[in-house]
Order: structure tokens, then C-alpha cells, then sequence
């Protein structure tokens, strides 16, 4: 088609227009690429400013830990002896394995776990786990530990590799022996591993997650004596983790040796004569105290345990051996467990009825075998409370000496048909909590038992039921409710031998620095005096004398030396017998 010319000229015209509305900025788009430009530099600003103030200090203080390393100085821990300053435990020395998360190469992490499964014989699963969970509980730059107690051998292996193995470390660390196995091992304890709940406590005071503790005995109730205070270095480190220089030390202090104020020689007579004498029982206890300064010379508690097995890692299996094992090993019987104390109770009724008046030395009784209460209620129920045997006539020493079960319902109970008053239960409850009974002794072992002086409202509260006379002639012999433990018969026996002091148990003597200085030693405490006059403790004395010349603890007599004591049978599950004896 053809145009004519005024054609073509408007089609000129309005040509160069066309192309100048073609070429002309699309507002919309302008604005819509004006703001991505603002928005990728708001990004970069806000990524800027996290990176350089907000994260600014946490990677300039990655990048110091990175340089500087804090490295733990393990103190001694201090040695145990006894009082004749014979060890009793030894320090040695095992290798652990461990990793330092922080300072594995980044990305080869998967190639040390596989060298350390080929050396250690152990899955890389597992020692990747046991890196996290060391990351988890105190961070990357401390060494997590893949295997404790690795054989000497292995641990050479290990000491080979480390310079060459970003993040490996061979810890070299302190274990116990106890040289003396079993003999000794609820005195001593043990020590074991932190546990969770223990390091979450102690971390703020120096203790880290691969540290030890005292966990029972000595060990435990001494831990901040021997201990000691650990030390630590800073050092600069290249990126690999390898010391290149020491910026500053403190060196640590080690811990102080303590002395027992056992006797070796006798532990072990003590414990030969509680294995003849006990044995087919399922456990025993026994210990001897000075009566003038409550030192303890011996403390045996059977059946025993060997406190090495905790020396080093322990399986589940073998930790319920011992806690399901017949008898109790790991329970110190001496001081854990409250059992009725039985006639030995009888001592401590006898200086009550002689200091309140309800008897006096030349008080008698009769025993015919037993005697009887009949139900206020309904006189046709009679109650026996027997004796051990029809004994006849009996003076308070002779009571005492052939422990009358007869002679004490009355001094306890009274026997009202017969117009003899006795102590009530109240007052054999206070005389009982006098002598220390219902309360902790304050031995420096821990784990003890406060045992219990039951009176009227107790069993209202616990039983349900209202006190009866028959509760106080069973209170008046040692049994029914009224539960003591082993050591706490001990103490009251000693405050009758030595005037009426209450002494406070210790097994620790002393304690020496390692030139053998005596830092401190362990004077005799008094926690109270029984309320009992000395002319009646003396008659008591006498009383549990006889009882080893001619009434039932002959047994215990000893030529050559004057021995007093008091025998005690109760009815708890299985027969259950103590005995008190001084000299």
C-alpha cells in the first residue's frame, strides 16, 4: 500500500515521539528497584552491626580462648594413716582419653573419632556422643572424656599420637588404693566420680566434670582437708590446641594427710573376734572408745566391702551386687542402723530410777519368771510380760548384773497393785534423750542415724493408739519402740564410765602437713552431762562389774584387767544382741 506524501510526513511526525515514550522510565519499576538497593544495604548494615557490636564481644572473646587456654593444676590428694602413723591408702596414678571439642580440626572431626575407635576399641558413635555431652556440661575448650582407666599400653599409644591429633589429650589422674582392703572400708570410704547433681553444686568451687570426690567415710566427711587447693596456668595455644608458652601458673596446694585415731592392730583383733562370735548373722557392728577423750580405736561393721571397687570406673552391674548383697555391705552398721537397744537400755533406766528416788541400791524385787497386768477394762484379759528366767530375789545390783527383765518393769512402770511407783514413760523418755538417745552423736563420719525415743504422743501420731503400761515396761527394757544405734549405746555406756560426760565421737585425731606438722589436732568434746549424780553412775558401775564376774556377761571378762559391761537381747525381725563394756 502506498501512502500519499501528508501521509507519510504525520508518520515522521509522530515516529520520534514513539520511541522517546519507549526509552522513558517506568516509575513503578524505579521505585521497586530503589528498594531492593535499600533493603540489601539495610541488610548488610543490620548484619554489620550484629557481627561487630552485638556478636562483637563473643568472637573477640572466642578468638582470646582460642589464643589463651586455662589449664587445671590437680592438687595431691593428702594420704590417710592410723594413729600409729601406718598408711592406710596410697595415691596412684590412670590414663583417660579425652577430647578438647574446641580444638578438633574443622570438618576432621569424623577422622579423629575414627583413629581414637581404632585405638581405644570403642564405636566413633559413642565417642562422638560422649564430646557432646562434654560440650553440653562445661563447654568446648574443656576436655571431654572418651575413656577412663585406659591400660598403660594405650595410654603410650595415645601419648604418641596427641602432638600430631587436634584435640586429643591423655589425662593423667589421681586414684585411691586402700592397703588394707575390707578391714577398714566404712571407716575410710571411698573415692568416686562427681555426680551430676555434685557438680552442679561444686562447680563454682573449682571442682570440673572429671573430678573426683570423697563419696562416704573419712574420705567424704575430711574432703576439703584433703583435697587440697588445685592450681591452674594460662597458656597461649596455637590452633591445633598445642601449648606454646605459659603466660602465668599458681601452683597448686596439696592436701593435708590425716591421722585416725584408730589402732590398726586392734581394728583387726575386733574384726576376727566379730567374725568368730557373729558368724551365720547378717551383719554385725562393734567399736571401741576411749571413754575420756571419745576417741574411736576401732569401728567394725560386718559384712564389709573391699573400697577399691569404686577406685575406678565401677559397672552397673557390680554397684547392685553390692547395693542387693545380704547384710548390707555398704552400710556402716556401727552408726546407720537403729535397731532396739535391748538390755543394755537397763543402764540407763537404773541410773534414771536411782536418781529420781524410785530406787535405791538396795531395793528389792522378786522375779518369778514373769509378772502380770490385768485390763482395767475387762478384768478376765490378763498380760504376761515375762522375764528371762525366774531369778528370785534381786537388790539393783543383782537386777542389773543378771538383767531382770522383772526388776526393770517395775522400775519403769511401777506395779501399782503392789504400791511401787515407777519412772513413766516421760521420764524414761527424757533420761533416754539425756543419754543421747533419739539425736545424732556428732561422729566426723557421715551417714549416721538419730534413732528413736518414743513417749505418748509419738504413738499417738505415728500408731494410732493411745500409750500403754505395757509400752512402758517394753520402753523399760529396750524394746518396742524405742530404737538406738550401735555408737549411740556406746556413748551412753562411756558417759556412765566416766562420770557423766557426753562425749562427742571422732575418728580423726589429727591432721599433718606433708613435713609432718601438726595443723590441727582433735581435742575431746563434751556435748552435755547426764543429770544423774556421780554416787549413782558409780552404782551402776558396779552393777555392770557384776555383771562380768557373777551375772550374764561373763563371757566378756579379761584376766588382769577389771571389766564392766552390759548384754542386750531384743526380738527385731531376727534375734538382735548388744553389749556394752568398759574398763
Amino acid at each position: 500500500m502506498r501512502l500519499g506524501g501528508g501521509a507519510r510526513r504525520r508518520w515522521r511526525a509522530l515516529e520520534p515521539k514513539r520511541e522517546r515514550d519507549k526509552r522513558k522510565p517506568d516509575p513503578a519499576m524505579f521505585a521497586l528497584l530503589r528498594a531492593l538497593v535499600i533493603l540489601m544495604f539495610g541488610i548488610l548494615v543490620l548484619q554489620l552491626i550484629n557481627l561487630q557490636v552485638i556478636k562483637g564481644e563473643d568472637y573477640k572473646q572466642r578468638a582470646a580462648i582460642n589464643a589463651l587456654r586455662e589449664i587445671p593444676l590437680p592438687s595431691s590428694r593428702g594420704l590417710i594413716y592410723d594413729r600409729n602413723m601406718r598408711p592406710l591408702v596410697q595415691n596412684s596414678a590412670r590414663f583417660s582419653a579425652a577430647v578438647v571439642p574446641g580444638d578438633l580440626p574443622e570438618h576432621g572431626e569424623a577422622g579423629v573419632y575414627r583413629l581414637l575407635e581404632r585405638t581405644l576399641k570403642m564405636p566413633a558413635s559413642e565417642i562422638e556422643l560422649r564430646v557432646q555431652d562434654g560440650i553440653n556440661k562445661q563447654g568446648e575448650f574443656s576436655p571431654a572424656v572418651i575413656k577412663q582407666d585406659v591400660d598403660r599400653d594405650t595410654a603410650l599409644v595415645l601419648m604418641e599420637l596427641e602432638p600430631h591429633t587436634p584435640g586429643l589429650q591423655v589425662l593423667v589422674e589421681p586414684t585411691r588404693h586402700y592397703t588394707n582392703g575390707a578391714l577398714l572400708s566404712h571407716v575410710l570410704g571411698y573415692v568416686g566420680p562427681l555426680s551430676q547433681d555434685q557438680y552442679a553444686e561444686l562447680r563454682d568451687h573449682g571442682y570440673l566434670y572429671q573430678d573426683s570426690i570423697g563419696q562416704s567415710g573419712v574420705e567424704s566427711s575430711y574432703e576439703s582437708v584433703l583435697r587440697g587447693e588445685p592450681g591452674k596456668k594460662l597458656v597461649e595455644v596455637d590452633a591445633a590446641g598445642r601449648e606454646l608458652k605459659t603466660i602465668s601458673e599458681r601452683r597448686p596446694i596439696d592436701g593435708a594427710n590425716v591421722v585416725l585415731s584408730i589402732d590398726l592392730d586392734l581394728q583387726q583383733k575386733v574384726t576376727e573376734i566379730l567374725q568368730q562370735y557373729a558368724a551365720g548373722s547378717e551383719n554385725a557392728a562393734a567399736a571401741v572408745m576411749d571413754v575420756k577423750t571419745g576417741e574411736v580405736l576401732a569401728m567394725v561393721s560386718l559384712p564389709a566391702f573391699d573400697n577399691n571397687v569404686f577406685s575406678g570406673p565401677i559397672s552397673d552391674q557390680k554397684l547392685a551386687e553390692l547395693v542387693d548383697a545380704p547384710g548390707n555391705p555398704l552400710v556402716n552398721h556401727d552408726l546407720s542402723e537403729q535397731y532396739p537397744p535391748g538390755s543394755t537400755f537397763k543402764m540407763i533406766v537404773g541410773a534414771a530410777a536411782l536418781q529420781e528416788g524410785i530406787a535405791s541400791p538396795q531395793t528389792t524385787i522378786t522375779s518369778r519368771g514373769y509378772i502380770t497386768v490385768t485390763n482395767e477394762f475387762d478384768p478376765n484379759v490378763v498380760y504376761i510380760y515375762p522375764d528371762w528366767r525366774a531369778l528370785g530375789k534381786l537388790d539393783f545390783y543383782g537386777g542389773l548384773a543378771m538383767s531382770s527383765n522383772v526388776y526393770f518393769y517395775y522400775l519403769a512402770g511401777g506395779k501399782a497393785d503392789e504400791g511401787f511407783r515407777g519412772l513413766g514413760e516421760e521420764r524414761v523418755a527424757a533420761y533416754a534423750k539425756a543419754f543421747g538417745l533419739g539425736q545424732p552423736t556428732g561422729i566426723d563420719l557421715p551417714g549416721e542415724s538419730a534413732g528413736l525415743v518414743p513417749d505418748a504422743d509419738w504413738k499417738e501420731s505415728n500408731v494410732g493408739e493411745p500409750w500403754t503400761l505395757g509400752d512402758t515396761y517394753n520402753f523399760g527394757i529396750g524394746q518396742g519402740y524405742v530404737a538406738a544405734t550401735p555408737l549411740q549405746m556406746l556413748c551412753a555406756a562411756t558417759a556412765i564410765a566416766n562420770g557423766g560426760k557426753l562425749l562427742t565421737p571422732h575418728v580423726v585425731k589429727e591432721m599433718k602437713d606433708g613435713h609432718g606438722n601438726i595443723l590441727k589436732s582433735q581435742d575431746p568434746q563434751v556435748r552435755s552431762t547426764v543429770p544423774v549424780n556421780d554416787q549413782y553412775l558409780q552404782v551402776v558401775r558396779q552393777g555392770m562389774r557384776q555383771s562380768v564376774t557373777d551375772g550374764v556377761a561373763k563371757n566378756a571378762a579379761v584376766n588382769g584387767i577389771d571389766v564392766a559391761g552390759k548384754t542386750g537381747t531384743a526380738e527385731f525381725g531376727s534375734q538382735l544382741a548388744l553389749t556394752t563394756i568398759h574398763r
